[in-house]
């Protein structure tokens, strides 16, 4: 069975849209990957977080930031096809 990545985020931050915008980007980057990516509004005021099952795999208070598309797909990566090149993602800014 496929992972599935949840993304909670605070709803009264206005933060809905960067997480549908995280949420297509997986979509397109691990659609033979993943089983799907739910978007739910938290509870918790301030609250960003990216699960891959159960897993969190960035939280933005803990990590001090939001995620980067490039960083946010490199973790996904790493845990359901440690072998898929992406691309440009892939490449360290110098």
């Amino acid at each position: 069975m496929k992972p599935g990545i949840t993304i909670s985020y605070c709803p009264k931050c206005g933060w809905l849209l960067r997480a549908a915008y995280m949420a297509q980007e997986l979509l397109v980057t691990f659609e033979e990957d993943l089983s799907g990516v739910t978007l739910k509004p938290s509870e918790i005021a301030g609250s960003y977080q990216v699960s891959l099952n159960d897993q969190i795999i960035f939280d933005r208070k803990r990590d001090g930031h939001f995620p980067e598309v490039k960083e946010l797909k490199q973790r996904v990566r790493d845990l359901v096809n440690p072998g898929k090149s992406l691309g440009h993602a892939d490449r360290k800014v110098e």
